[in-house]
């Protein structure tokens, strides 16, 4: 992988986010379509791909860390406005980057 500078690391808007919706894509077998409060940023959908890894039930009102000032990406299933950060993969698991408490919607990640 290659290095980036501060500079390039920089340009990256890392926000804290709320779930407040969660719907499963009927058409495809990894992707849950989640709407996102950013408090004053607003709100973003985001496609995720992590329904074998996440019951919809359970994704609402969970604080997330999401690339803010990702591209919106046209996908098959709609318009993706950000990307949440997650770990693993489909072997190992796939484990959503949560704040500890405190953390509120919006608030920067530094």
């Amino acid at each position: 992988m290659e290095d980036i500078n501060i500079e390039d690391f920089l340009k990256i808007d890392l926000r804290i986010a709320r779930i407040v919706n969660a719907e499963s894509v009927e058409e495809a077998d990894k992707l849950i379509k989640l709407r996102l409060d950013l408090g004053n940023e607003g709100e973003k959908t985001v496609f995720a791909g992590i329904k074998k890894a996440y019951k919809i039930e359970d994704l609402t009102d969970k604080l997330v860390v999401c690339v803010n000032n990702l591209e919106a990406r046209k996908m098959r299933f709609g318009i993706s406005e950000g990307m949440i950060l997650a770990s693993g993969d489909e072997d190992e698991g796939i484990f959503i980057i949560s704040p500890d408490a405190g953390a509120y919607p919006g608030m920067k990640v530094k």
